[in-house]
């Protein structure tokens, strides 16, 4: 039997993990209301139901409709998710909450979806109070839900329409040829998910009716390995070199993604090695690494490439550190 169209409200919806879940649930027949300002890329999708309003201040633009689920893509700030909630209440049947991996208070060790969690305090460094407060999002929606809370905890997001330089970085640079420098030594570990892949898994979850919270991101794989797919698929012909995190921390380099997905800080050895044995029984799939590089290469070629000062490596300063380091 096939199952009935869902009714979804997406707040936000626009924008990366957005508006890829909404082109899914529109492609599986889904209802789709937006709830968002109008700023971020309006025409989008002319054929789905826009509600124009700001959460941060009012709801009311809503009335009383009532929809199977509500996806929270763009809840940040605890204050704002709590005016949601409240708004909200009984006429969604259930709350997913796109939270992140950033919650976590120990990345240092493996760590499931059982572990110690960030707490908003003014002793916390600034590199944690977004997680800090993506935390306290998660304590609000499962204080007010309970089973009917569904919490997503994505690790880093890939694919087409990526905001950030992170991924699309490489299979651009691999392109370019020429010498590569790649960061860390090929075993060190690496952990991401296409952003299609997360989407998929949250429509499954809301049809499944599926509460709780999950780490929702890839398996962990070397990093040599996604270095030599994206080498194999673009350019076989670029000469890779390993530069060691010891050189490129002694050489100052930002130990969060000052290269590229590459993450040196001592304190984050376990971050790229997060269970998500329960998302897998969840149903989590994924399509294959080759598939999301070659997608996100055509989505970048087509855009034109980052803007000047959104590169996430820039050729003078990768040239600087293969100069100095190897």
């Amino acid at each position: 039997m096939t199952p009935r169209p869902l009714s979804l409200l997406v707040l936000g919806g626009t924008r990366f993990v957005g508006r890829t879940l909404v082109e899914a649930a529109l492609a599986e027949g889904h209802q789709v209301t937006l709830f968002n300002r109008g700023r971020t890329a309006p025409e989008l999708f002319p054929e789905v139901e826009t509600i124009i309003g700001d959460r941060t201040t009012d709801l009311s633009a809503l009335g009383d409709r009532r929809w199977d689920a509500v996806v929270d893509v763009a809840g940040y700030e605890p204050e704002v998710v709590r005016r949601s909630v409240t708004a909200l209440g009984e006429r969604v049947d259930r709350y997913v909450f796109v939270s992140s991996l950033s919650v976590l208070a120990d990345q240092a060790t493996v760590q499931n979806e059982d572990g110690n969690l960030l707490v908003l305090g003014e002793d916390l460094p600034p590199h944690q109070l977004y997680g800090a407060r993506k935390a306290a999002c998660e304590r609000i929606v499962l204080g007010a839900y309970g089973e009917r809370a569904s919490i997503v905890r994505p690790g880093m997001i890939v694919g087409p329409h990526d905001p950030t330089d992170r991924f699309p970085y490489w299979p651009r640079r691999f392109q370019r040829g020429g010498t590569v420098l790649l960061p860390g030594d090929p075993a060190d570990a690496a952990q991401f998910i296409d952003v299609r892949d997360v989407a998929a898994w949250i429509l499954g979850c809301i049809a499944a009716q599926r509460g709780g919270i999950y780490n929702v991101t890839g398996r962990t794989l070397p990093f040599g390995e996604f270095f030599a797919v994206c080498r194999a698929l673009v350019n076989p012909g670029a000469e890779p070199v390993w530069v060691s995190s010891e050189k490129l921390l002694k050489a100052g380099v930002n130990p969060w993604m000052g290269v590229p997905m590459w993450i040196g800080a001592p304190e984050c050895v376990a971050i790229n090695r997060v269970d998500i044995s329960r998302a897998l029984a969840a149903g989590l799939m994924y399509r294959p690494l080759a598939e999301t590089v070659a997608d996100t290469l055509a989505w970048d070629t087509a855009r034109g490439g980052p803007a000047v000062d959104e590169e996430g490596l820039t050729a003078a300063e990768e040239q600087r550190l293969l100069d100095e380091l190897r």
